[in-house]
């Protein structure tokens, strides 16, 4: 088949959408010969992943569409507008790079012909694009971004992470309600993937179509062959990771592992603006000697850092699926995390603890409890760790190029009958949870 896919962000030494882009793209192609519309300042790194690997030329072939002065780059100017007060202005050029975006697949598709048309990312559901006015069947996701940070968890976030979340959620319900293109795209897609059950349960909600759930991120690497084992008398050490934004809300661990009584050791890695606060927070709480911040690290740094730990938690208040939960099962990492957001779909009881987040100080409780209960049992941390590689396995790149192509063919067959009720069935392998 011929697949014409829409992945602005696309990037294979990047992480974040970029990193999604590149995923899926090369999942796609698996099976498929495959046309990328992407933005040029991608072309440099993408052109030398293809030098690199010449087996993918013939599969995968980059479309750049042309840069124009109000089309964003990371240049310094892009840069500031996207940290400052007037960040919707890189929306609007976003808008406007998917216009153009459409000009060159609509040509594009004039000369070749495609067989199906794939929006990838950015996977928010604002921005569709318009390859959906194509005359062929049309696929969306993995889509995210519909859901809401629980007004109860705002306090937990300081009061500039509380204003600003605050004013998205009602940002966001207004999108939800009022805009028009997510509405007209969802409605002629033959196909529609959500990154989350949740989203899922967001897109029925909201735009009454049904949708299959795939997780937007992979196994980064093929899962470990061991997991690190904790020696008698051994400190558990447990690994954090992440932007340090308010939405990341490392203080609920911090105020969680002072509850714990065993003998612990905190790896912090990541840096940003709440990093000073969440510092003196900890020696506040008198566990400063018990943590190490290790800040921005190279990638291959913190997976080491990873496989040395015993124990993997995240307190993130507002995710799709992190990549670094993915990297932290197919380190072999049992995982502490709320029951929210992916984390919900990724972590079983195989490989880890969720903990209903109903109310902060409840949400600290049950990590203490968690994090003191494998502290003491060595052996169930191990089925754990165990439980996670297996786990990690599921979420196989391999495995979901083999999911896309499902959503491939029922989208054809869709297209194909437009007037007959149609709908997606319940998925019953990692992607029925991811």
């Amino acid at each position: 088949m011929k697949v014409l896919a829409c992945a602005y962000a696309c990037n294979p030494f990047r992480g974040s959408e970029e990193g999604v882009g590149w995923g899926w793209v090369n999942a796609i192609a698996r099976n498929h010969e495959t046309w990328v519309l992407t933005a040029a300042y991608h072309r440099r790194d993408l052109e030398y992943a293809l030098r690199r690997a010449p087996e993918k030329r013939g599969r995968i072939h980059f479309v750049y569409v042309d840069e124009k002065l109000w089309h964003y780059r990371p240049s310094p100017i892009w840069i500031g507008i996207e940290n400052s007060i007037v960040k919707p202005i890189v929306n609007w050029a976003y808008r406007w790079w998917l216009r153009d975006a459409f000009a060159v697949g609509f040509q594009l598709h004039r000369e070749i012909g495609f067989d199906l048309v794939h929006q990838v990312t950015y996977v928010g559901f604002r921005f569709p694009g318009h390859l959906w006015k194509l005359d062929i069947p049309f696929v969306w996701g993995p889509i995210g971004g519909l859901e809401n940070t629980p007004w109860r968890l705002l306090p937990e976030m300081g009061a500039r992470g509380a204003i600003y979340y605050a004013a998205r959620n009602i940002v966001n319900s207004a999108h939800k309600r009022f805009l028009r293109g997510p509405r007209k795209a969802f409605s002629r897609a033959d196909g529609v993937i959500a990154a989350t059950s949740a989203i899922q349960a967001e897109i029925r909600k909201w735009y009454g179509v049904p949708s299959e759930v795939i997780c937007e991120v992979g196994t980064p690497f093929e899962p470990a062959s061991e997991f690190a084992l904790r020696a008698p008398g051994e400190p558990l050490r447990i690994a954090w990771s992440g932007r340090h934004l308010p939405g990341k809300a490392l203080p609920l661990l911090l105020s969680a592992l002072r509850a714990v009584q065993t003998d612990w050791h905190l790896d912090i890695y990541g840096d940003g603006p709440c990093r000073g606060d969440w510092q003196a927070l900890a020696s506040r709480l008198g566990l400063d000697s018990r943590c190490a911040w290790h800040g921005e690290v190279s990638r291959d740094e913190a997976l080491r850092g990873l496989r040395r730990a015993h124990l993997f938690a995240i307190t993130s208040l507002k995710d799709l699926t992190s990549t670094v939960i993915i990297e932290a099962i197919a380190s072999g990492l049992p995982v502490v995390c709320p029951d929210h957001c992916g984390f919900s779909d990724v972590i079983t009881d195989q490989c880890g603890i969720k903990i209903q987040i109903r109310a902060p100080r409840e949400f600290e409780h049950g990590v203490a409890l968690a994090i003191s209960r494998l502290a003491s049992d060595e052996e169930r941390r191990r089925r754990l760790a165990a439980g996670a590689l297996c786990r990690a396995r599921e979420y196989s790149w391999e495995a979901k190029a083999d999911a896309i192509d499902g959503v491939y063919r029922r989208a054809l067959a869709a297209h194909s009958a437009p007037a007959l009720e149609h709908e997606f069935p319940v998925a019953t392998d990692a992607y029925d949870r991811s």
